[in-house]
């Protein structure tokens, strides 16, 4: 359960936010301090399942052959065999293109080292190399845990952002889902909560809310 700050802040960004005719997302902005983010040992890099879910379609793309193909076939949004990573890897617009459309890619362990020579270069940087699926790993359980999940990387930047929800969420639900990315970052980080110098919450187009 979220505390009262969070969920007032919340409701205020989502009450100040005005009418627009589409589907806004909910984001939080986080600022850090007193980090040397010149040195990637204190970048922000993870992955955070959301208790509440993203409230948004989560493009989930998976490199698979055989039964854990057809399996993913039902949740997954594509799947791709080993053909289709060949392709990819002669073609690098198209692979761009895949990469900048696709939240998340999640692939057989087999196909793990393939993927990095054909694809390392245009997944590595964006980050999004896929996540390894082990052979007892369940294809399906794994592709919806992915959907609920959001990526926290600051890079080398003091200010990065996050998506916690939809405007038509539930203001508690939102507020559970900061909360929760609030207490991944403070573990995270070197000196915790004092490593973050401001958190706002904020709809796409409305007004920033400071989280105190």
């Amino acid at each position: 359960m979220a505390d009262q700050d969070i969920e007032q802040a919340v409701s205020r960004a989502l009450d100040e936010a005005p009418e627009r005719n589409f589907r806004e997302t909910v984001d939080l902005a986080i600022n850090l301090r007193d980090l040397d983010l010149n040195d990637p040992s204190n970048r922000v890099d993870e992955s955070v399942v959301l208790p509440k879910g993203t409230g948004q379609e989560t493009r989930i793309v998976v490199f698979a052959e055989g039964e854990t193909a057809l399996r993913a076939e039902d949740v997954a949004d594509d799947v791709l065999d080993g053909d289709d990573l060949e392709d990819l890897g002669d073609d690098d617009d198209e692979a761009k293109d895949l990469a900048d459309d696709t939240d998340f890619f999640i692939a057989e362990a087999s196909m793990m080292q393939d993927i990095g020579r054909e694809l390392g270069t245009v997944l590595g940087p964006r980050g999004k190399m896929p996540e390894p699926l082990q052979p007892d790993d369940d294809v399906v359980e794994t592709v919806e845990r992915m959907k609920n999940t959001v990526q926290l990387r600051s890079g080398d930047r003091r200010t990065f952002h996050t998506r916690v929800g939809a405007e038509d969420m539930d203001p508690e639900a939102i507020a559970d889902n900061v909360d929760v990315i609030l207490r991944r970052l403070h573990a995270d980080l070197e000196k915790g909560p004092l490593n973050v110098d401001a958190v706002y919450v904020k709809t796409t187009m409305g007004p920033a809310v400071e989280v105190a």
